[in-house]
Formats: C-alpha cells, structure tokens, sequence
C-alpha cells in the first residue's frame, strides 16, 4: 500500500509540475500597434470584373472591426506600357472592368494611399487556368456527411499548382407558415391583417474561408481527381431541399503556390503542440519608399474558371416546432397572453369565427432568423 500510494504522489507531483509551467505568452509581435497595408485580390483575366480589397492590420487582441485602405489609387502596369485604372466602390474595395486582354505579357500591380504611401507588386506571368471537368459528391456515412470534390486536368501538362474557392448556397424552409401579422403600435388600434410576404422559405449564401490548395507537380499527369472541397454535415440541414456549389478553380505559379501553401500553414494549422509555429508570412509587394515595411498579399494575374452544381439529396430533418392557440380578444387584466400582443408569430386562425389565432415560436416561422433572405437569387433553378 506504501508503495501506491508513494507512486501516486510522485504522479501528481509530476503533473503539478508539468502544468505549473505553462504561463500565457504574447510575443511582441501580437500585440504589435503598427498598421500594415494588406492587399487582397487578383487580376482576374477570365472576362469577369477585378475586385481587390485594401486594409490594415490590427493587434489580435483588438475586438473593432477590420480598418479599410480608403482613397487610394490602384493601377495595373503591363510590362508593354498598358495601364488600368481601379475605381472605388465601396469602402476599402476597388474594381477594375474587364479591360484586360493582352494574356502575352507580365503586370503588375501600383498603389499609391491617400497618406502618400507608394507600393508595387513584382511583375508576374498571368496564370492560365485549365476548365474545371465536374464537381460531385459523396455521402459519408459514418461521417454522417456530403464530401463534395473537384475533377480536373491541364491536357498541356502545364499547370501544375492550384487553387480553389467556393460559394454554397441553399434553400430551406421553416416548419410553419405565417399568414397573419399584427399591425398597430397600441392595444387600442392594433389589428390582426394577411401577411403580404412569404417568409417561411429563405436562401443563405457562405464563402469558402479555408485556403484548398493542390498540386500535380510529382504526378506523371496534370490531373486532379476527386480532391475534396466541402464537407457537409447532414445536421446542418443544407441539404434538406436543394444546395447548389459554385467552385472557382485558379492556377497558380510555384512562388504563389508557396505563399498560399505558408499562409496555410500559420492560419489553419495552429492550435495544438505538433502544429507548426507562426511565422510572418509576406508575399510580393513592397513599400518602393520602405523596402522593410511589411505589406501583405500576394498579387497575381490567372484567368478565373467557374463551375456550378445543383443537387437535391432530400438529407436531414425539419427542427421540431409546437403550435399554440391564443384568444384574439385580450382579457382586461391581461392574466393570459392574446394574439395582439404576443410575441409568437400568428400562422392562421383557429376557428371558422377568427376568434382565436394558431401561433408558433418566431424562429420556427420566420426563416430569416437563420441568416437567410427572402429574394431568391438571379442563378437558381
């Protein structure tokens, strides 16, 4: 018995010590007040508008939003003496048309901020990228979700390094339809009228915010087959009714390729003891006054592929909801709630004589308290 319980005490002893070391550490870098110019965009060949964003760092303890690069004038500079004029649109976002037409030579990208700062990219060979052959989906049972992946391949050998983003959207529906509202600020002129405006079904739009990247580089062919893009939950009931998933397909150069592959690294892969450490990641623009003031950002030049899916796999479930009934009347003492006041959402009446009203909790009528909006969008089948 001495001897367990000696080894017992040696096992806690050894656990205070190891936990009694961890102490919380922000490096210098962290808590950095300096604000650095972040440029986040492209130069988009594939026939659809340039967007680039412009902003600035901020301390990582700060909770105010991201501060935006206002003001400022972006060109792009093709090695033959072309130039492209940005226009603002927005704060801190700048577009350029599809002008661009000359896939020949190299670009690159000017910024002059509204302070005076002058900052210019590499010049850089615009990216071809090959079309995307398909988009598909697996379920995953065990899993319990859909893996959808990407299919495609350079017949010219040629590409190599890839990237991807997403765009899903879905539709979905509450339980419950409203029919009726409120309307009227006082008890004494509020009044029970038709809805004029459906509000059970909605459509909710996400970006992709992980960075997918991959490469055929050790491949005897330029081939991508089947490389997963998007799980998603069953749970999530996106798949309920119908989803769609545009996938942007960009080919990159090896440099850009690298940039993506560090920036990865350090934002996706932090958080556990064998995840690499973070490291300052800066891509290819520079101060041309400063060549030590950090800019980060990669501007590169690729024509844009696109490709969208519609699919209607019938996976998840309804949320479960409960109706109720209320009196249209209110009582004088207001010992009960009545439909007039209620904070439920009214679905219909309850009898032929519309003295009492069926009603049901808010977020099981009204689909925009999930995050979607009623307009359906301009590409839905």
């Amino acid at each position: 018995m001495k001897k367990y319980l000696l080894f017992i005490a040696k096992c806690i002893s050894l656990t205070v010590l190891v936990y009694g070391c961890i102490q919380p550490f922000a490096p210098p870098e962290v808590n950095n007040v300096d604000s650095f110019l972040v440029v986040d965009g492209f130069l988009n060949l594939g026939g659809d508008t340039t967007k680039i964003t412009l902003s600035r760092t901020q301390n990582t303890t700060s909770r105010t939003p991201f501060a935006m690069e206002t003001g400022a004038q972006m060109r792009v500079l093709g090695e033959s003496g072309e130039i492209y004029t940005f226009k603002e649109q927005g704060k801190g976002v700048y577009f350029l048309a599809s002008t661009v037409t000359n896939q020949n030579v190299r670009y690159k990208l000017s910024i002059i901020t509204k302070s005076g700062g002058e900052y210019e990219s590499d010049f850089v060979k615009i990216s071809k990228t090959p079309a995307i052959d398909s988009i598909g989906y697996k379920v995953d049972k065990e899993k319990d979700e859909a893996v959808f992946f990407v299919n495609t391949h350079d017949p010219q050998n040629n590409t190599h390094f890839y990237r991807w983003k997403f765009e899903e959207t879905w539709i979905y529906r509450t339980p419950f339809e409203s029919l009726l509202m409120v309307v009227g600020t006082t008890l004494e002129n509020k009044k029970i009228v038709d809805r004029t405006e459906n509000i059970s079904t909605c459509y909710r739009t996400l970006n992709s915010g992980a960075i997918l990247l991959g490469s055929t580089i050790r491949l005897s062919q330029d081939i991508i087959k089947e490389l997963p893009l998007n799980h998603v939950p069953i749970a999530s009931n996106k798949l309920l009714l119908k989803y769609s998933l545009q996938v942007k397909q960009y080919g990159l150069s090896q440099e850009e390729f690298e940039y993506w592959t560090s920036l990865a690294k350090t934002t996706q892969g932090t958080g556990s003891l064998f995840d690499p450490l973070p490291s300052q990641v800066t891509g290819n623009i520079k101060n041309k006054k400063d060549a030590q003031e950090l800019v980060f950002g990669y501007f590169s030049a690729t024509v844009e592929q696109k490709k969208r899916i519609f699919v209607s796999p019938g996976l998840g479930n309804y949320i479960r909801c409960t109706t109720d009934t209320l009196s249209v009347a209110c009582p004088p003492r207001r010992e009960e709630e009545c439909a007039l006041e209620t904070s439920s959402l009214l679905l219909s009446y309850g009898d032929p004589f519309n003295t009492s009203v069926v009603v049901a909790e808010p977020s099981c009528a009204d689909c925009r308290l999930q995050g979607g909006v009623l307009k359906k969008p301009s590409f839905w089948e």
